[in-house]
């Protein structure tokens, strides 16, 4: 996975007149929370349908909700992430993020409206079923503009940037958690609670989201923000006069090379979230039991899981691995975890005890937090710079592939 000389030379960024040694400072690290908010926002809307699935199957009895939700989320989202990829270079990435936390709103509203004014909590409406299901492919959409552009975004900054955005992504799965300990604590486990909770977990949803658009806006105007933009913008216009005006043919080339540069850490970031959706929630959820925490346990369990992945992925704020070869043959490394898991099913009674499940699940949510950070973080600096948003993308579309791949795999815990 090194590079030869002529390779190094390819992905070296052009030098722009105005130097990176002169970037303005981010005063209060308003520019680092609001990074770190967009990567939080992207994943509530997710997060909260498929944390409310409970109040859903109680809705729609006649539909494996789960799955429907997840199959459609991934393949619309995996669809718009391959038709911005191949013409994200003729859209502004500004305007495409914009759209994207509008359509948030708008899906999320969806599901409180239609409980207010149509379904009212009551089971079999299966209309419902079918517009909430739409409210879900929605948000796959806005999900590919969200986080394609935010993560591009953070690639043609500094190396916090992108940091502060994956940390975001697992602070939601944290704020989800503790919700769900919230409700499950204070509302009866009946219609009646899981609808408060259910809405609940949207309306935090909205208000967040609508915090993202009002810190998006703001961000492009923050002095930080803005030196590297006017960078992106001189590199662009350098390539420019070396090569001419950008063809389709030369869109397909740059995409092509780009491709081939970051592919290794792409193939790290498959193989990591194969390994982590074919456990986590699928198996943490469904295959292990606690006779002392009973259905307390998956949700301990979550919440361990969410609350290690945020420490690893903000780990990288104060150890950075540089090795890219190290983090990659990790990624592979973690193969290692599912028969250890395997274990805690079939394995010697201690080993399906609570304290090896939840070591091995606080390790599984650290590792893949870590490595997830180490892996996007480097990727977009092996690029030019006018190129960084788009390695940013492509590693997106690797991130979807590995998590559909591995939502397959899960399945071979029932087998």
């Amino acid at each position: 996975m090194g590079t030869t000389d002529s390779e190094a030379a390819q992905v070296q960024p052009l030098i722009p007149k105005v130097q990176p040694s002169k970037a303005p400072k981010d005063t209060f690290h308003l520019a680092y929370i609001i990074y770190f908010t967009l990567g939080a926002g992207y994943l509530l809307p997710w997060n909260a349908f498929i944390t409310a699935v409970d109040y859903f199957s109680l809705l729609y009895p006649t539909f494996s909700v789960d799955r429907v939700f997840a199959v459609v989320y991934m393949i619309i989202g995996l669809l718009c992430l391959i038709i911005i990829v191949a013409f994200g270079h003729k859209s502004n990435a500004f305007v495409r993020i914009n759209i994207g936390l509008g359509l948030f709103v708008v899906s999320l509203l969806v599901v409180p409206v239609m409980d207010v004014v149509y379904v009212k909590g009551e089971s079999g409406v299966n209309i419902g079923f079918y517009v909430t299901v739409g409210a879900v492919a929605l948000s796959g959409v806005a999900d590919a503009l969200v986080q394609g552009g935010i993560i591009g975004a953070a690639g043609e900054m500094p190396q916090r940037y992108m940091q502060a955005t994956v940390a975001g992504t697992a602070a939601s799965g944290v704020l989800v958690s503790l919700l769900r300990i919230l409700t499950k604590a204070v509302y009866p486990q009946d219609a009646s609670g899981l609808r408060e909770s259910a809405n609940l977990y949207f309306i935090v949803s909205i208000i967040v989201m609508l915090v993202c658009i009002i810190f998006y806006n703001v961000a492009h105007r923050l002095p930080v923000v803005k030196y590297y933009n006017d960078l992106k913008i001189e590199a662009v216009n350098e390539e420019k006069k070396a090569k001419g005006d950008v063809t389709r043919k030369l869109w397909n080339s740059t995409l092509s090379d780009i491709v081939g540069t970051v592919k290794w850490y792409g193939y790290g970031l498959v193989i990591l979230y194969v390994v982590t959706l074919s456990i986590f929630p699928g198996f943490i959820t469904e295959d292990v039991h606690s006779q002392v925490l009973n259905d307390w346990y998956p949700i301990l369990l979550i919440t361990g899981y969410n609350l290690f992945d945020l420490v690893g992925k903000c780990l990288t704020s104060i150890y950075m691995l540089e090795d890219a070869k190290v983090a990659i043959g990790a990624s592979f490394g973690r193969l290692l975890l599912l028969p250890l898991f395997y274990g805690c099913l079939h394995g010697p009674k201690f080993f399906r005890t609570e304290i090896p499940v939840t070591v091995l699940t606080c390790l599984l949510g650290l590792s893949n937090g870590y490595l997830t950070s180490v892996l996007m973080m480097l990727a977009p600096k092996t690029v030019q710079l006018q190129h960084a948003e788009t390695a940013g993308i492509v590693m997106v579309l690797y991130l979807v592939v590995g998590l559909a791949s591995g939502s397959v795999v899960s399945w071979f815990w029932v087998i």
